[in-house]
């Protein structure tokens, strides 16, 4: 009885999604502090604003992936950035194999990009998909714990990196070197290019695909179904190894464009995917494991927190700041920003 009236008085200590946002934007508000005192400029901030919704648009198409192979495998998958980096290599071969267009309007990429990316989507969902049968599900039937599982996508990223680097070396590529991107301006002085623009409206596009598969479609009912219960799911008559299937197709397509997008917007290397994980991972843990919906609100915390930041700090500690917030998140408020109280992911 002393113990159970513990547990409710520290459940109800807990703050509420109310509080962990207050918590969340006092942090902000500390780092626009930090700047203004270091003589950043309010239309400089406004600017790594803007650049942080659409860094946030990046990290969402791999944290909402991540989120659903979680919920649905309970898998803590370390090799999705990887499958990002693999995403964004393959792109670039099958770009080699195709003559080179003329740019689409004001963006720098051509028709020929789209049509690659088309393409490389269903085969990383399919490549993970056959990981899953070959090394997850063995696992999964010997009932392996979480940590052993964990370690094994740890092993696959390795491997994956490893071969970016045999087939591709270790030095920066581009999929369009030497062509020029230029900025156009917004409003207030803010200036984007326009690949930016391009890259968030894809992400938006692509996330409201997704919530209308897991809403309005059988196959998404299946899913979170098996994400609930997978065993009553089966014994309901739900085809498990087909939601299965579907969620890594859709979970590695995400992880492909994403990466692809990172690339056509900043530069690629094969670890690129390994420096994403951390932010990906803060992401989905801010937004609540296992919920796709929190999975791009924490996208969009932690890619606003990261630009916002690097007005006093060097841009290579954005993922320390996105570490920095998950263990406030953990240590505040453990199920997330849309999780139940009391409940532990």
């Amino acid at each position: 009885m002393i113990r159970g009236a513990r547990t409710r008085l520290r459940r109800a200590a807990e703050p509420g999604p109310a509080g962990l946002l207050m918590l969340l934007g006092s942090a902000l508000l500390l780092i626009v502090v930090a700047a203004v005192v270091q003589g950043i400029s309010p239309d400089r901030l406004l600017a790594l604003t803007v650049r942080g919704v659409m860094l946030g648009g990046i990290l969402a198409l791999g944290a909402i992936g991540l989120s659903l192979i979680f919920g649905v495998l309970n898998l803590p998958n370390f090799a999705h950035g990887d499958l990002m980096t693999v995403g964004a290599y393959l792109s670039l071969a099958l770009l080699a194999l195709i003559p080179d267009g003329a740019p689409l309007g004001p963006f720098s990429f051509s028709l020929e990009f789209l049509l690659v990316l088309a393409l490389v989507a269903p085969t990383v969902g399919f490549i993970a998909y056959l990981l899953d049968r070959g090394v997850y599900r063995p696992l999964r039937a010997r009932g392996a714990a979480p940590i052993y599982m964990a370690m094994s996508s740890l092993a696959i990223a390795l491997g994956l990196r490893s071969v970016v680097y045999l087939g591709w070396g270790a030095d920066f590529r581009f999929f369009y070197p030497g062509r020029p991107r230029p900025a156009v301006e917004l409003f207030a002085g803010i200036r984007v290019r326009p690949d930016q623009l391009f890259i968030l409206a894809l992400a938006l596009a692509l996330i409201a695909l997704v919530y209308l598969l897991l809403e309005r479609t059988k196959m998404g009912k299946a899913m979170r179904a098996t994400a609930d219960n997978s065993e009553l799911a089966r014994v309901a008559g739900i085809d498990v190894e087909r939601v299965v299937l579907f969620t890594w197709m859709i979970g590695g397509g995400l992880a492909a464009i994403g990466g692809a997008m990172y690339g056509l917007d900043a530069q690629m290397r094969p670890e690129m995917g390994w420096w994403l994980l951390l932010p990906l991972f803060a992401s989905v843990i801010l937004g609540t494991i296992g919920n796709p919906y929190g999975a791009l609100a924490g996208s969009l915390i932690i890619g606003v927190t990261w630009q916002l930041s690097s007005a006093f700090l060097n841009p290579a500690y954005g993922p320390a700041v996105a570490f920095v917030l998950m263990i406030l998140v953990l240590l505040v408020r453990p199920e997330g920003l849309f999780g139940l109280r009391g409940r532990r992911a």
